[in-house]
Parts: C-alpha cells; structure tokens; sequence
C-alpha cells in the first residue's frame, strides 16, 4: 500500500513540534499527508485502505475522503495538518483541498478539542495520583492543543505555531512550571474557549456541500483518467 504514499499524495506536510514551533535539538520528524486513491480501486470488492503508515519512520498518510470525513468532525489532529507552517508537496489537488481548509471549520471544534484536551489532562490527573508527576511533554501539548482551541473560537483562524509562548510551554516541557500552576493554566485557557463561543465567528456547522464537491470532482477526474 505504500505505492498510495509514493504514487499519489496531493498533500504532505510536516507536523508536530516542528510545526509547533516547540522543537528542540531532539525532536523527531513528524510528516503527515493525504492521497487520492485511484477511482478504480473502489470498483472492487477490496477497497483502497482509509489510511497508510510510512513508507518513512514518523510518516502517516490519510486517504481523501477518510481526511475530510475526520476534519469535517473537527478532529483536532486532522486541521492541524491543514494549517501547517511546514508543507513539504502540494499538487494542484492538495492545493485545492488546503484552499477549502476554512470551509472544514466550524463550532464542532469547540467539543472536539475540548474532549480531546479532557482526556488528556484525565491521564495527566491519573498519572499525578501514581506516579506524583504528569508525562510534562504531553501536559505541553495539552496546553498548546486548548490556547490554539480558544484562539480559533475567538478569531476564526486556526494557528498552531505556539509564537511567543514557546518558552513558556518549554518550560512545562522540562517540569519546571509546578504542576498546581500548570493545572490553572489549563483550566483558565478552557474556561476562556468556553466563553468564546458566544460571540465566535465560526459557523455552528462546517460546510459539507463544498468539501463533497469538491471530493466528487477528485474522483471524477480520477475515473476519467482511467
């Protein structure tokens, strides 16, 4: 399934903290990308997988119409990708889909970063009841997951470059913010995305009509092609 990857990726891009802006001299090479599989692939009993892992280490990839269901849901991970400072390829499809990228967001972020970040800091909770310390990387990334979330649900726009917070969330990274201070950072920075709803810009609902014609055109031209 790899050839999917090699042969046809429209978008690749690279994630995590390198596009965070939070990576230091250890940080790995997170890549992430969506290929279009081939119409023909879907005539059959098999179909094309919905997602593939590598053919690089740190590398996975999302087939397009599996991506757009999971960013029309607002899954945190999926719109990153698609808000990334760091695009490695775009071909003129991928460059449609990342020009539609506003047409996926919408008020549903609100509950599905929210529940994502919840989860994580229940695991944070858990692990300082046991162990007496959370895992601070991933305190890091959930208080970088809910400040993006409160900026998108007051502007609009998702920004996942942490800017002139790096030092600051560096900091938790390397367990030098105390954790009851870490605790209210979190719950100040959810409390405030929870008041920004109100008055949010967004949509209440992400605009499914635009993304499936634009799917239905992909696979069309794909069918055409043979």
């Amino acid at each position: 399934m790899h050839a999917l990857v090699t042969d046809h990726t429209i978008y690749s891009c690279v994630m995590g903290s390198r596009a965070f802006g939070l990576a230091t001299e250890a940080s790995d090479t997170d890549r992430r990308g969506v290929y279009a599989a081939p119409a023909r692939l879907f005539w059959g009993f098999a179909k094309p997988p919905t997602h593939v892992e590598g053919p690089a280490e740190e590398q996975f990839s999302w087939e397009l119409e599996r991506f757009c269901e999971l960013a029309l849901r607002a899954n945190p991970g999926i719109l990153e990708v698609l808000h990334s400072p760091l695009v490695e390829h775009a071909d003129a499809t991928g460059r449609e889909l990342v020009s539609l990228r506003g047409a996926f967001l919408s008020l549903r972020a609100h509950q599905s970063f929210a529940g994502y970040a919840d989860a994580q800091r229940a695991r944070s909770d858990a692990a300082v009841r046991r162990h007496g310390a959370p895992n601070w990387k991933h305190v890091m990334h959930l208080l970088r997951l809910l400040g993006s979330a409160r900026d998108l649900l007051r502007t609009g726009t998702l920004t996942i470059d942490v800017g002139d917070r790096r030092e600051r969330l560096l900091a938790v990274r390397r367990g030098e913010v105390p954790w009851p201070e870490a605790e209210r950072w979190m719950t100040a920075l959810r409390e405030e995305a929870d008041a920004a709803v109100a008055r949010s810009p967004l949509p209440a609902e992400p605009d499914r009509a635009r993304v499936e014609d634009f799917l239905i055109r992909v696979r069309r031209a794909s069918a055409l092609a043979g």
